[in-house]
C-alpha cells in the first residue's frame, strides 16, 4: 500500500527553519526525564540496588512479568474474540456491542479496583450473600482473594482490552472477503478459518494493541498499589518517598524503562514491513442463530459487564448509601483543581503537538521525521518514572538558583519548579504528547499538500497558511486530541501524586487517599466523576463506530484516525489503509 503523502516539499525558508528548530528543542525537552535518570543512576552508588537484587528485586521482576503476561493474555482473548464477533458475525445486539465494548476505556484501573474490592471482599455483598444462602461460617469455604496479583491482572485486563478490540476490529473490517471465503471453500471450519486466516492477517494490528496494553500495565500504580502487589512502579514510589533512597529509586526506574523499551522494540519487530490488510470486497458476515447466537451475546456481554457495568453500578450503590450531597464545597474544589489542571495540561500538550506536527509536514528531512519517534517515547514510560526523572533536574535547578540568590542578594528563592503546577504540566506533556501528536497528524494527513502549494503561490507565509487553511480544517482533530488528552490527564495518578504542589488535591488523588484508608463508599463519588468525564471521548469514538456500521464494514480515513487516536501510542494513522466511502 502506498504511504500517505503528508510532507510539503519545497517549503524551505527562515520561518520553516525556526519552526523545525523549536520543534527539535521541544522533542529534546521530552527526553529530559530519561537523561536525568541515566546520569543520576550511573553517578550514584549501586550498593542499594545490589542489596535489592539479592533480596526483593527478583520478586519485583517476577510479579511485574507475571502481571504483564496474564493481562496480555486476558486482554488479547477478550479483545480479539469480541472484535471478530461484532465484525464478521451477525447476531442480536451486534451493533450495540460494537460501541459498548469501548466503554471500559473510560474506567481507570484503580477505580475498578476500588469497586471490585468492595464487591468481592469478605464483608462485601457477594460473600455476605453467599454465607446467608448457604449458612457457611467465615472459615468454612474458599473464595478467591481479589486483592492479589491475579485480582490485579483481572481488573487491569478488563479495562485495557478495548485497545486490542479497537485495533483488531480495524484490521478485521479491512480484510477482503476473498481470503476467508477461500479458506471456507478449502473445507476449513469458521473457527479454523478465523485462526488460520483472519488472525494472521490482523497480527500487526493485534500486536500494536497488545503492546499498548503491556505498556499501560507496566505504568499502572493505582490498582497494584491498592491491591498490595509489589511491582516496579510501587517499588519506585516506596523507595523514594518511604525509604528516602533517591539513588536506588532512580536505578529501579531505569530498569523499568529498559523493560518498556524492550516491549517497544519487540512490537516494532513484530510489525516491521507489515501493514494492516487493504480493504477489498467487504465480508457479508456469518449469520448466527440459536445457541451460537446466545454464546456470541454472552462473549460480548461479559467484557462490557466486567469492565464497565459492574464497577459503575457498584460505585453508584456506594455513593447513594452515603446519603450526603455529592457536590459539597470540598468536592467542588476538587473538581475545579482537576478541570483546571487537565485543561492547562491538555492545551500545553496539544500546542506542542501542533508545533511538532507542522514542522514534520513542512520538512521531509530525516531529522524532522525522527521527531515524532522522540516525542512518542514518553507515552511508553510510566508516570512515576517521568515524575522521578523530572524531580532530579528541577530539584538541582532550584537548589542552584537558591544558593546563587543567597550569595548575591542575601535571600533565597525556594522551590520555583519542584512541587509546582509547572512541573506537573511538564510531566503531562512528556507523558501524553504521543496521544495529541497522533491526533494532530491524523488530521494533517487528510489535508492535501496542494493546498499549501496554492497558498504559497498566492504569497501567504507559513504562519498565515496555518491560520487560514490548516487551523479550520484541523479543528475537529484538535478537539478530539484535546478531549482525549484531557481525560488521560484526569485519570493520571502517579505523576500527579509525586509532583503536585503541597495541599493540592485532584479527584484521582482524593479517591486514592480515601480508598487507601478503606473508605470505599466516600471514594465512590470522586471515582464516578472521573468516569463521567472519561465517557466524553468514548462517546465520540462510539459515534465513529456507529457510522462505520452504517457503511457496511467500510472504514473511512476519519474513522481509522479516531480509532488510532483513542488507541494511540505506537500505531501511526498512515499504517491503516483508508477506504473510500461509497
Amino acid at each position: 500500500m502506498r504511504r500517505a503523502e503528508t510532507s510539503v516539499t519545497g517549503a524551505r525558508g527562515t520561518g520553516t527553519s525556526i519552526l523545525v528548530g523549536v520543534a527539535t528543542l521541544l522533542c529534546v525537552a521530552t527526553l529530559l526525564p530519561l537523561a536525568a535518570l541515566i546520569v543520576s543512576a550511573f553517578a550514584g552508588s549501586t550498593d542499594a540496588v545490589a542489596h535489592y537484587a539479592s533480596t526483593v528485586l527478583p520478586q519485583y521482576i517476577l510479579n511485574t512479568v507475571t502481571l504483564v503476561i496474564i493481562v496480555a493474555v486476558l486482554a488479547t482473548t477478550a479483545g480479539v474474540s469480541s472484535a471478530w464477533l461484532v465484525t464478521m458475525c451477525r447476531f442480536p445486539g451486534r451493533e450495540i456491542f460494537s460501541w459498548a465494548l469501548v466503554l471500559p476505556l473510560s474506567m481507570p484501573a484503580y477505580v475498578s479496583a476500588y469497586a471490585y474490592t468492595y464487591l468481592l471482599s469478605h464483608p462485601g455483598p457477594v460473600q455476605t450473600g453467599l454465607r446467608n444462602v448457604t449458612g457457611w461460617g467465615p472459615h468454612e469455604y474458599w473464595f478467591p482473594d481479589i486483592r492479589s496479583l491475579g485480582g490485579a491482572a483481572f481488573v487491569i485486563s478488563m479495562v485495557l482490552f478495548p485497545y486490542v478490540y479497537l485495533m483488531a476490529r480495524t484490521a478485521f473490517l479491512q480484510q477482503s472477503a476473498s481470503a476467508f471465503e477461500s479458506a471456507r471453500i478449502m473445507g476449513r471450519s469458521p473457527w479454523r478459518a478465523f485462526i488460520g486466516v483472519a488472525v494472521p492477517l490482523a497480527r500487526p494490528a493485534i500486536v500494536a494493541g497488545v503492546a499498548l496494553v503491556v505498556m499501560e500495565t507496566l505504568a499502572d500504580y493505582g490498582a497494584v498499589s491498592f491491591f498490595g502487589v509489589q511491582t516496579f512502579t510501587t517499588a519506585i514510589y516506596r523507595t523514594w518517598f518511604s525509604l528516602g533512597d533517591r539513588t536506588a529509586a532512580v536505578q529501579l526506574a531505569l530498569v523499568l524503562v529498559s523493560l518498556v523499551l524492550l516491549v517497544v522494540a519487540l512490537e516494532r519487530v513484530g510489525r516491521r514491513g507489515k501493514r494492516f490488510s487493504e480493504a477489498g470486497r467487504p465480508f457479508r458476515g456469518l449469520h448466527l442463530s440459536g445457541w451460537r447466537a446466545g454464546l456470541a451475546v454472552l462473549a460480548c456481554t461479559l467484557p462490557v459487564a466486567l469492565g464497565f457495568l459492574v464497577p459503575v453500578l457498584t460505585l453508584v450503590g456506594l455513593g447513594v448509601s452515603l446519603d450526603v450531597s455529592w457536590l459539597d464545597a470540598r468536592t467542588t474544589g476538587l473538581i475545579a483543581n482537576t478541570v483546571t489542571l487537565a485543561t492547562v495540561g491538555a492545551i500545553a500538550t496539544v500546542s506542542v503537538a501542533v508545533v511538532i506536527a507542522y514542522a514534520r509536514r513542512l520538512s521531509g528531512g530525516r531529522m524532522t521525521q525522527a521527531l515524532g519517534q522522540l516525542a512518542s517515547f514518553g507515552y511508553a514510560v510510566p508516570g512515576a518514572v517521568i515524575a522521578v526523572g523530572l524531580l532530579i533536574p528541577f530539584g538541582a535547578f532550584d537548589r542552584w538558583l537558591h544558593h546563587l540568590m543567597m550569595a548575591t542578594f542575601g535571600f533565597g528563592t525556594g522551590l520555583l519548579l519542584t512541587g509546582t503546577i509547572a512541573a506537573v504540566v511538564f510531566a503531562y506533556v512528556v507523558r501524553f504528547l504521543a496521544v495529541s501528536l497522533n491526533g494532530v497528524e491524523a488530521g494533517m494527513a487528510r489535508i492535501s499538500p496542494s493546498l499549501d502549494s496554492a497558498s504559497r503561490t498566492l504569497g501567504a507565509g507559513q504562519g498565515r497558511t496555518f491560520l487560514r487553511i490548516h487551523a479550520p480544517l484541523l479543528s475537529g482533530g484538535l478537539l478530539t486530541a484535546f478531549l482525549i488528552t484531557f481525560v488521560d490527564i484526569m485519570k493520571e495518578l502517579p505523576a500527579t501524586l509525586i509532583l503536585r504542589p503541597f495541599n493540592f488535591d485532584t479527584l484521582a488523588i482524593r479517591a486514592n487517599r480515601l480508598a487507601s484508608d478503606e473508605r470505599l463508599a466516600e471514594a465512590a463519588v470522586p471515582s464516578l466523576m472521573i468516569i463521567a468525564v472519561g465517557l466524553i471521548p468514548v462517546v465520540l469514538l462510539s459515534r465513529q463506530i456507529a457510522r462505520t456500521n452504517r457503511r457496511r464494514g467500510e472504514v473511512s480515513a476519519a474513522d481509522a484516525s479516531a480509532i488510532e487516536v483513542i488507541a494511540s501510542g505506537e500505531a501511526k494513522p498512515d499504517e491503516v489503509a483508508p477506504s473510500v466511502p461509497a
